[in-house]
């Protein structure tokens, strides 16, 4: 069952009750502390690639998988129209407490307008779950954009998580693509429901996007093996 632990530390955040952090794991990874601060950041604490991509936006946009919503605050309060979707109830209620004026509880298969930009950021393809989804969810974006659109997407090539010390890399054949994790999170000692999240490398995404006719540029490269991506219309 879905207990929306990660909706639950925002409003906490927001409201005043702050006490300790989101921990977070993978099955190929230990525990690390997600601080909520960092969900509440300004424009100045973001990484380069998010300010990259929030200069890049233009026209109406869509934030998908808003989070705490600093981003969608950040460009309501440069003057665009914003439209912030979150799958966390607990998401949207903090994101409405902070002014963001157009936000809804929302998964991103279920949005139907279409706008100029689509910002999928902080792993933007895990949304997609599996390899095998990537189709599906590509093809949804691009009913949404709008003729001159653009989806601002970032993500990481994580192959260096399976290399040992010698430089190879173990892949196991009967497992999927490695970019296919299972996500844990916790929060007050309770733990949510694993959840599938997608880390997807570039040559990957672009080949994908060939498929369904669209365009696919590398905008720029992060400090570790990240990068951020732009999709557009062929």
């Amino acid at each position: 069952m879905f207990k929306d632990l990660f909706g639950k530390a925002l409003l906490d955040y927001q409201n005043g009750n702050y006490s300790e952090d989101i921990l977070t794991w993978t099955n190929i990874s230990d525990k690390d502390v997600l601080p909520l601060p960092y969900l509440f950041r300004s424009y100045t604490e973001m990484p380069l690639l998010e300010q990259h991509a929030l200069k890049l936006a233009k026209g109406t946009i869509l934030d998908v998988g808003c989070g705490g919503g600093s981003h969608a605050l950040w460009l309501q309060n440069q003057g665009f129209m914003v439209k912030a979707i979150d799958s966390s109830f607990g998401a949207i209620k903090a994101v409405q407490q902070r002014g963001i004026l157009h936000a809804e509880r929302k998964a991103l298969l279920e949005e139907t307008k279409q706008f100029d930009t689509i910002l999928l950021l902080m792993n933007g393809t895990g949304i997609f779950q599996e390899l095998s989804q990537v189709s599906r969810y590509l093809n949804h974006l691009k009913s949404l954009l709008k003729p001159k659109g653009q989806v601002l997407i970032d993500s990481s090539d994580i192959s260096y998580m399976y290399e040992d010390e010698d430089g190879g890399t173990w892949v196991d054949l009967n497992s999927g693509y490695l970019g296919e994790l299972d996500y844990f999170i916790s929060y007050k000692g309770e733990i949510e429901s694993p959840m599938k999240w997608l880390y997807l490398d570039f040559e990957t995404l672009q080949t994908a996007c060939s498929i369904i006719s669209l365009d696919c540029e590398k905008v720029k490269d992060g400090d570790h093996y990240d990068y951020l991506a732009r999709l557009s219309l062929q």
